[in-house]
């Protein structure tokens, strides 16, 4: 199989080509932190992953083969108010952080968003910390971004989405259902500069972006750091 972020063109641009929707909630009043919300994304994504309409006969699985025949786009989308009411409407799950939201929607066509999804501004995702995260405990996985690159929440909370991606496809069945029974934790940091280079030569699983938006096609955004798979 080719691999879904290689950067050149490969059998996988010539199927139809589907993304994987997210909707973050960003209330004006009170938007969550960044570090939450891209770890809650990513969880979001392994949920999907691991959820029986997403398998065999399940409503979600054809949807999800699709997508992973081609590229595997994620984008995501802001909301709040009435916006975020309407997207808890349409089939999906919802996920909570220590205070993010978001939901995760089957994948659709590019060009086929559902009405209330495709109307949601991709902008507007400048989430901050208001402190440093703490260190990460590497007991558990970390998703590890690049500390060279500088990437809107939104772009980084796709790409947190990838990594996990990228570990639950390395992990065994045995490896996943622990990992799901757990309830996914999971950790988001920035690398240590020092360190970044160890992490990406490490066999680790890597994240490369296509370089549609934000970043530089072959950019390497996120190294995804599962015990298992030392």
């Amino acid at each position: 199989m080719s691999a879904p972020f290689q950067v050149s063109a490969n059998s996988r641009d010539e199927a139809p080509q589907f993304v994987l929707p997210l909707v973050v909630r960003i209330e004006k009043a009170a938007p969550p932190d960044r570090t939450d919300a891209l770890e809650t994304a990513a969880r979001a994504v392994l949920t999907l992953l691991s959820d029986p309409r997403a398998h065999g006969d399940g409503e979600w699985a054809r949807a999800v083969r699709d997508w992973e025949d081609a590229r595997i786009r994620k984008v995501v989308r802001r909301a709040r108010g009435a916006e975020w009411r309407r997207a808890e409407g349409l089939p999906g799950i919802t996920l909570t952080g220590k205070a993010a939201e978001v939901r995760v929607f089957p994948p659709v066509p590019l060009d086929g968003w559902p009405k209330d999804l495709a109307k949601l501004q991709v902008s507007g995702t400048e989430l901050e910390d208001p402190e440093p995260p703490v260190g990460a405990d590497r007991s558990e996985p970390v998703l590890w971004l690049n500390p060279e690159l500088e990437m809107s929440a939104g772009k980084a909370m796709a790409q947190a989405g990838h990594g996990a991606q990228l570990a639950w496809w390395a992990l065994s069945e045995e490896e996943r259902e622990a990992w799901r029974d757990a309830g996914f934790p999971l950790a988001v940091r920035t690398a240590d500069p020092a360190e970044w280079r160890e992490l990406t030569g490490g066999g680790l699983p890597l994240v490369r972006d296509a370089g549609f938006t934000e970043i530089a096609p072959g950019s390497c955004t996120v190294v995804a750091d599962h015990p298992a798979l030392h």
